[in-house]
């Protein structure tokens, strides 16, 4: 999964950006960008702020479930999920909505 900073740089490249980018996405200038890519210790809003810029967000996902996620995630990229035609008639399965009691919530 690599460091926080490293994840960043992996987003910013798929989305295709340059670090000069960042300067009309979040304020930030280049050199200010390229500091905080290799070897920053961002404050939290600005790790906010990038992740704004990024179309990205910030989660905090407990130790326990970061397997689960890290799975979810890989397999929502290799498939698009299709929403159910209607919820009230069939309850949503899990391929529905993957999601679905992963931080131990009931509907």
């Amino acid at each position: 999964m690599g460091s926080l900073l490293e994840q960043i740089k992996t987003r910013r490249i798929a989305q295709a950006l340059k670090q000069h980018d960042m300067l009309l996405r979040v304020g930030m200038s280049r050199q200010q960008y390229q500091r905080l890519e290799s070897k920053g210790n961002p404050r939290l809003d600005t790790l906010e702020l990038i992740a704004k810029g990024l179309q990205s967000e910030l989660l905090l996902i407990p130790q326990e479930k970061l397997t689960p996620v890290l799975a979810i995630l890989a397999d929502d990229a290799s498939k698009s999920i299709q929403p159910s035609q209607s919820s009230q008639e069939n309850p949503r399965s899990l391929n529905d909505d993957p999601w679905q009691g992963l931080l131990g919530e009931t509907e």
